[in-house]
């Protein structure tokens, strides 16, 4: 009771922040669950659940404020809810050990792409196949599919293996590949973490790695995270989160790495 009480703030600190900008948190979930004393395989799945039900109670107040593309989600996701399955499935068969190597090295990936400065800039729009030139409302922008699709596949994989988020990866990769306006991007990253979080629960749910009782009372609060996150992101433009998420990311790929071999 008193490991599920502790988690329960940590998570609806981090929901918010997390909805705030996009982004799952399960590179945070994961790395506190863990160190509370939780085994990888079960902080993985109930990071999974937190992801979905935070990322879709925030995905609707960013739907109704038209911050969500649709179909540009359902272009460049279905490859990573598929992998993410895989990777959320294939984990079971891994040791514990060898899941905090790989989450410790994706949190070292994930802060250096938050590190990278995202400048929102218009494409220019190419009239050839792979490309999709795209109008959202008052914004055109154009999605490279020989690039964005593999890429995100491979997150998909390694997000639904390791329980987190891989929205700290497509956000900058729609804005700086895509042109995609930064609030649109956060918007429509809210909506592809929940599926993806959905499937990788799935995946690891198959191998008997998810604990209800640990993980709905966590999700509970996840909701109101996200809707409370959501709503700030609404109303306001944080200019200094992404360093800090970028420096906490690099210290927790530090602390799993020290978790390892102590």
């Amino acid at each position: 009771m008193n490991t599920i009480l502790l988690m329960g703030v940590i998570v609806l600190i981090i929901s918010v922040l997390m909805a705030m900008v996009g982004k799952g948190g399960g590179n945070f979930y994961v790395l506190a669950m863990v160190l509370v004393g939780i085994t990888m395989h079960e902080a993985a799945s109930t990071s999974q659940l937190i992801m979905l039900c935070t990322s879709a109670a925030s995905m609707i107040i960013f739907s109704k404020n038209k911050k969500v593309d649709w179909k540009l989600a359902l272009i460049i996701d279905p490859p990573t809810d598929i992998m993410a399955f895989f990777g959320g499935y294939f984990a079971g068969r891994l040791e514990g050990i060898t899941l905090k190597l790989m989450f410790a090295i994706l949190l070292v990936g994930v802060s250096i792409f938050m590190f990278i400065r995202v400048k929102e800039k218009p494409l220019e729009q190419k009239k050839r196949f792979g490309y999709w030139n795209r109008t959202y409302g008052k914004y055109k922008y154009t999605v490279n599919l020989w690039i964005i699709l593999p890429i995100t596949a491979i997150v998909g994989f390694f997000a639904g293996a390791t329980g987190i988020s891989g929205g700290a990866f497509k956000i900058p990769l729609m804005v700086m590949l895509c042109g995609v306006p930064m609030e649109i991007a956060v918007g429509t990253s809210s909506a592809m973490v929940a599926v993806t979080a959905l499937t990788g629960l799935i995946g690891h749910s198959l191998n008997g790695n998810f604990n209800p009782m640990l993980a709905i009372p966590l999700a509970v609060i996840g909701i109101i995270g996200g809707i409370i996150g959501g709503k700030f992101a609404i109303k306001s433009k944080p200019k200094y989160l992404k360093k800090i998420f970028a420096v906490t990311n690099l210290a927790a790929g530090i602390v799993m790495i020290i978790n390892i071999v102590t």
